[in-house]
């Protein structure tokens, strides 16, 4: 599904969207340039998690786990060296399926997340059209893994159909 957004707070929107079909266990990947709107997705979806408290993105602290309706565990694997360090801040402990889990920049950590069942896989990127605005994004999502595939694809397409764009072939 591809989305265009034209601001920060339609990016947000879009995740609260993603909130609403996701459940304590799921993982969502977050892929995409520097700048390109990861943290402010992130923030819809803990939002529309139950998530009152700022979210902010984890860059330093690697974790930052909040407490809603559904507790969620967000991680940004930006500054980690190597695959190795994400085993010894006990990241399989926060894949235990008691919360959504919210990874920036998962991509580089992708062989890990492919052992962690179905994935919600959103890249972020800002819009390639010279006439629009510094704030539009391009958001692509997909469901990566089996077991849920098909369900979880279908209550994403449901929440974001109004906003989806064709997708080029």
């Amino acid at each position: 599904m591809i989305i265009r957004t034209g601001s920060a707070d339609e990016t947000r929107a879009v995740g609260a969207a993603i909130a609403a079909c996701v459940e304590p266990g799921d993982v969502v990947v977050l892929g995409g340039d520097l700048g390109s709107g990861k943290t402010t997705l992130a923030q819809g979806i803990a939002a529309g998690l139950g998530v009152t408290e700022p979210v902010v993105s984890p860059t330093f602290a690697i974790v930052r786990e909040y407490t809603g309706r559904v507790p969620v565990a967000h991680v940004d694997v930006y500054r980690l060296d190597h695959v190795q360090e994400l085993h010894d801040l006990g990241f399989e402990e926060i894949l235990d399926g008691t919360r959504v889990v919210l990874v920036e920049w998962g991509q580089l950590v992708a062989p890990i997340l492919a052992g962690a069942g179905d994935r919600v896989v959103v890249r972020l990127s800002p819009s390639d059209n010279e006439r629009d605005g510094d704030d539009v994004r391009v958001i692509d999502v997909a469901v990566e893994g089996i077991p849920k595939r098909a369900a979880l694809t279908e209550r994403l397409e449901l929440a974001l159909g109004a906003r989806q764009e064709p997708r080029a072939n």
